[in-house]
């Protein structure tokens, strides 16, 4: 299998950096470029006084998108010298489904990310990124789970 194209994704947490290392071994390896894809999650909002408004996109959702870009920008090194690597930040509703369809949008071989590792009730809670994006996807992807 040829890998020409990984979609590396991080939620911008310190665990998300433990892909970075051995990612960047298997890119280098197969000659891969990397896009590292951070999904900022449009959450809807009504507006006060009108609840009958189409929902909005959360005020202060394009600093979001800026200092997650700065943080991709400060991490991307971690990946080493030699691999082309490119950063992209996007918003929308539902991360998983969005980080699969910017997958198959763009063409990527493999979908690569670290899972948080949650169970129980903070499972339940939050959710998993990781299992909607398994999910959804239509091409491989490569979990690095948590570290104990």
């Amino acid at each position: 299998m040829q890998l020409a194209r990984i979609l590396l994704t991080t939620d911008l947490s310190e665990e998300s950096l433990r892909a970075f290392t051995p990612l960047a071994a298997l890119a280098s390896a197969q000659g891969s470029q990397i896009t590292l894809l951070n999904v900022v999650e449009d959450v809807p909002v009504i507006p006060h006084g009108a609840p009958f408004a189409p929902p909005l996109s959360a005020p202060g959702l394009q600093e979001e998108q800026e200092a997650a870009r700065e943080w991709l920008d400060r991490h991307r090194h971690a990946l080493g010298h030699g691999i082309e690597c490119d950063v992209q930040v996007i918003r929308a509703r539902k991360v998983g489904e969005a980080v699969a369809e910017y997958a198959r949008e763009f063409g990527f071989d493999l979908i690569a990310m670290s899972t948080h590792g949650r169970s129980g009730f903070r499972h339940l809670v939050l959710g998993s990124v990781t299992e909607s994006v398994l999910r959804h996807a239509d091409r491989p992807v490569l979990v690095f789970p948590r570290s104990e």
